[in-house]
């Protein structure tokens, strides 16, 4: 299957600690593909890579056959930060119609990824008196308007009730299955199953790399979150 991204030995380093340990990976075009590890395990280093908004100390990241933060891929890469990037005193609908412009859309292509994400009724409202859930879809709408040919979602569902995390993976999976790669930060490891692919982060390293079959396979156990502990033990008995 064709990759849309391409990371090959990536190294990055934060004053004298090394944050990225050599990793290489590819995410298949067309896919949504997890990246799964803890709290301070590299995931949002590695998306920032990916954006091109990382100083990397080696390596290299390739974006739709260009190398990440090539001016030839700000309007094909759509990035959504942990932190919601939207400007709290302009309402939802002011600011997806705001980032419309932008890629030379109109109005109707805006309302549409306001209702995608599920915020229709607080269209109008201020995303300053949003909860943190809807603060982090308006950040979603935005970065879905214009079709980006790539997607990088930080845990974009954290502080979502269950009902709406489930709707927005079905609008993920319809994304991929439009043509769009996503790439999809987490660290609840229940959203291991939604994925296409997974890619297993610990510590920097990458311990895990294969769809969610051929990993509990290889950990040999049908429990997801029990074979990402599998592998870190593997990993660390490796190491030592």
């Amino acid at each position: 299957m064709e990759s849309a991204v391409e990371v090959r030995d990536l190294v990055v380093e934060r004053g004298r600690r090394r944050v990225l340990h050599g990793i290489s990976c590819a995410v298949p075009a067309g896919t949504v593909t997890g990246l799964l590890g803890p709290s301070g395990s590299g995931k949002t280093t590695l998306i920032r890579a990916v954006v091109g908004a990382q100083v990397v100390a080696s390596g290299s990241v390739t974006v739709l056959g260009q190398p990440a933060g090539s001016a030839a891929l700000r309007r094909t890469v759509g990035y959504v930060t942990q932190a919601p990037s939207v400007y709290a005193d302009l309402s939802v609908r002011e600011n997806a119609r705001y980032f419309a412009t932008l890629y030379g859309l109109g109005a109707a292509e805006a309302d549409r990824a306001v209702a995608d994400v599920g915020l229709a009724d607080a269209a109008g409202q201020l995303v300053g008196n949003l909860s943190g859930g809807q603060r982090s879809r308006a950040s979603l709408a935005c970065a879905m308007i214009g079709s980006p040919g790539v997607l990088l979602l930080d845990e974009p569902t954290v502080g979502q009730d269950p009902v709406l995390r489930a709707d927005l993976w079905a609008k993920f999976h319809a994304l991929a299955g439009a043509g769009t790669t996503l790439l999809v930060s987490s660290h609840v490891m229940d959203e291991a199953a939604r994925c296409d692919r997974l890619l297993l982060i610990r510590d920097g390293r990458l311990i895990g790399d294969g769809t969610p079959a051929a990993i509990r396979a290889s950990a040999g156990t049908e429990d997801l979150e029990d074979a990402f502990l599998r592998l870190i033990r593997r990993h660390e008995e490796v190491a030592a």
